[in-house]
């Protein structure tokens, strides 16, 4: 019985062997190209279930594609990895996401064998420690739909020729250290693009060719950008925010025309002139901040009512500025959502906030929670 069973059990072990090899779905040269990264990276823990004894389709972090098999997707987040990202990631040819977020010990360039990559449409390369410049050659891979770059060290101009990217509807470079304009040529990107490009040190105007564009969501606050904004607006466009506060910029505010579709406007720390329109009573606007300005005039009386699950429907950290033509008498303004007045501007302008029935007025110390979260912005 003996003699019998130990054939049928050698058999077997051999079958489950081939049984094993051609049931794995994973590309081989897809693997060795996985496994060359593991090793530029010093095989960190994070990469533990890289092991080439099993499909790598099976994988921590690799996806594979459910028809062909290929590696299309490569996403390695917080984890415990050191070094540069090795030219290997440009090896796999069918990779169409590409991303390493918050390894802050990931630095040198941004590899340049990332040009091979043609069938890419999502590449996220953020909250890490690189540097250098941005590349051109990233205008080559036209399937792109999303850049982002955010959160590195990244220096020098912005490539104008990111707006010859056909499909691109999000583009993230904020918290960099970029500097010069901004191209003229992104007035030439899809519609409803969402462009971040904050906390840098940008400066010149905001390209006139921003006129013909309609964004989605813009971002270009905290940096030194002078002149006229009012392109970024218009009657016909359909951009819901719009952050433009801790700049140089210097525009009558009264004189623009703000979309029907804006709902978040920031302007603070800036050198806008002129008054609060009128229209903005129309508006469903959900934050509003126009603070440290040179605004003056009244503000405008909506029909807007808000509960206090939105933290602010009409914010308006009013400095000590000439806001108002004439400040000696209550606010009869009851339908105003919510308002502060700095309580030592109010002493000082000799104002008395007591009117405000209706309206959602915060404790002080609410306000000075919300003073100090806005003023590290």
């Amino acid at each position: 019985m003996g003699g019998t069973s130990r054939p049928l059990l050698c058999l077997f072990c051999l079958a489950l062997l081939f049984y094993s090899a051609i049931s794995e779905l994973c590309n081989p040269e897809d693997k060795k190209v996985l496994l060359k990264i593991k090793q530029a990276f010093n095989n960190p823990y994070i990469l533990a279930s890289w092991n080439p004894n099993n499909d790598c389709c099976d994988w921590y972090t690799v996806t594979c594609d459910a028809t062909s098999h290929r590696i299309n997707s490569l996403t390695i987040l917080a984890g415990n990895l050191s070094g540069q990202i090795p030219p290997d990631v440009g090896d796999l040819p069918y990779l169409t996401n590409l991303e390493f977020h918050k390894l802050s010990n990931v630095t040198g360039y941004i590899q340049p064998a990332i040009v091979k990559l043609t069938h890419l449409k999502s590449l996220t390369l953020s909250w890490l420690n690189l540097t250098g410049p941005i590349p051109d050659f990233l205008s080559k891979l036209k399937n792109l739909t999303s850049i982002d770059f955010s959160f590195n060290q990244l220096s020098g101009s912005i490539p104008r020729s990111l707006s010859q990217l056909p499909n691109l509807n999000g583009l993230r470079l904020d918290r960099n250290k970029l500097s010069g304009p901004i191209p003229s040529s992104f007035g030439n990107f899809p519609q409803g693009l969402y462009l971040f490009l904050s906390h840098n040190q940008l400066t010149g105007s905001i390209p006139s060719s921003f006129a013909h564009m309609d964004f989605n969501y813009i971002d270009l606050s905290r940096n030194k950008l002078e002149g006229d904004a009012s392109v970024v607006f218009g009657s016909n466009k359909t951009i819901q925010i719009v952050d433009l506060s801790r700049n140089l910029l210097k525009f009558n505010l009264s004189k623009v025309v703000f979309p029907k579709s804006l709902t978040s406007l920031d302007l603070n720390h800036n050198m806008i002139y002129g008054g609060l329109p009128l229209e903005l009573n129309t508006l469903n606007l959900q934050y509003l901040n126009v603070s440290y300005n040179r605004l003056c005039g009244q503000i405008p009386v909506g029909e807007t009512e808000v509960g206090r699950s939105v933290i602010f429907n009409l914010l308006l950290l009013l400095q000590c500025t000439k806001f108002f033509k004439s400040c000696k008498s209550d606010f009869s303004v009851p339908r105003i959502c919510v308002l502060f007045l700095l309580p030592r501007c109010a002493k000082r302008l000799g104002c008395r906030v007591g009117a405000l029935q209706q309206a959602q007025v915060f404790s002080i110390r609410e306000f000075i929670h919300f003073e100090k979260e806005f003023s590290t912005r």
